[in-house]
């Protein structure tokens, strides 16, 4: 099979090369993928550039990156239904904790961690519903209902942002987003109600304007450290905070007293991590939006297996509206 790997840290046209290895034979419990797509994350630049807090090498002695990636089950395991032979899927957590991603043609890995995937529904979108889409899902929905509740996304033109407007619409929610540039058009397409530029020095002031002067009961935020103070203003008694990035401020200073006497729960979520259950709902959620056509993903760039490198380097750089894909079998 032909695959991306690196075994040092550095940068990703410095590091990331195109190999052709063996196509692996899936074990009992595994399914092989025969993959289209591999999604390219934000944590998946950071583990090849070495920057994820205490690691100082690579794990393995040769890594094939990246943990989504949509594709076909083509070959089952001891103990996997026949049944799955063809099936559609989606991938998740497909290199984490092993040293085997999605950046190649072929990937074996545990039968759960390949989720059907609808005929309908394309396999691009699949690529996007791992990282991104699971941590959109837990997120909005984590907290159990949120029909009437008024919910503020923090970047919500980023992929997880994008994919957290239209879930939170989709389940009855008031949504205000903060943006800037073009993402504020970007989150107001995808269906926020109010949309405010991140960087207004009254930002505070105006999504609590933009509430009938009430605060919100639940904050999706992807700048925790940048963004605490002005949260911690308008987050509601009671109210959560589901913070899931904090890369510009990774050592925040918490106002304390505020969020005491609000009783502010701070949900620190790490998708990879997600117990079962938790996951399991997370992934019932996309699969009824996608089918009640109640959530696209938007894909910014898509590049060919050999360019992964440009991939990371486009992730790296930011800006853009969507996520980045690699075509895998082009």
């Amino acid at each position: 099979m032909k695959c991306i790997q690196y075994s040092r840290f550095g940068p990703a046209s410095d590091v990331l090369s195109l190999s052709e290895i063996p196509t692996p034979d899936p074990t009992p419990g595994e399914v092989l993928v025969e993959l289209t797509h591999s999604g390219v994350n934000p944590s998946d630049v950071k583990a090849r550039s070495g920057a994820r807090p205490g690691v100082t090498k690579p794990p393995f002695d040769q890594i094939v990156p990246h943990s989504d990636g949509a594709g076909r089950i083509v070959a089952v395991g001891d103990g996997v239904a026949d049944t799955r032979m063809g099936e559609q899927v989606w991938i998740w957590n497909g290199q984490w904790q092993r040293p085997f991603g999605t950046a190649s043609t072929h990937i074996c890995l545990p039968s759960n961690q390949a989720v059907p995937l609808p005929d309908s529904i394309g396999p691009e979108t699949g690529a996007v519903l791992g990282i991104p889409g699971l941590t959109a899902a837990h997120a909005v929905f984590g907290g159990g209902d949120i029909s009437e509740q008024t919910l503020l996304i923090q970047g919500g033109a980023g992929t997880v942002g994008l994919l957290a407007v239209q879930l939170a619409k989709w389940g009855g929610a008031k949504v205000i987003a903060t943006a800037r540039g073009d993402g504020l058009f970007e989150a107001e397409k995808a269906g926020a109600d109010v949309v405010l530029n991140y960087a207004d020095p009254d930002l505070s002031q105006h999504i609590l304007a933009a509430n009938g002067d009430a605060p919100v009961s639940r904050i999706i935020e992807v700048e925790f450290g940048l963004n605490i103070s002005t949260d911690a203003d308008v987050i509601a008694p009671n109210g959560t905070i589901a913070a899931y990035g904090s890369a510009k401020e990774m050592a925040p200073t918490l106002p304390f007293g505020p969020l005491l006497f609000k009783a502010v729960t701070v949900d620190i979520l790490l998708i990879y991590l997600l117990p079962k259950d938790q996951r399991d709902a997370a992934i019932a959620k996309l699969y009824d939006a996608l089918t009640a056509n109640a959530l696209s993903c938007p894909i910014a760039q898509t590049f060919p297996l050999a360019q992964t490198a440009a991939a990371h380097d486009a992730v790296e750089a930011g800006n853009r509206a969507g996520a980045v894909l690699v075509e895998v079998q082009s």
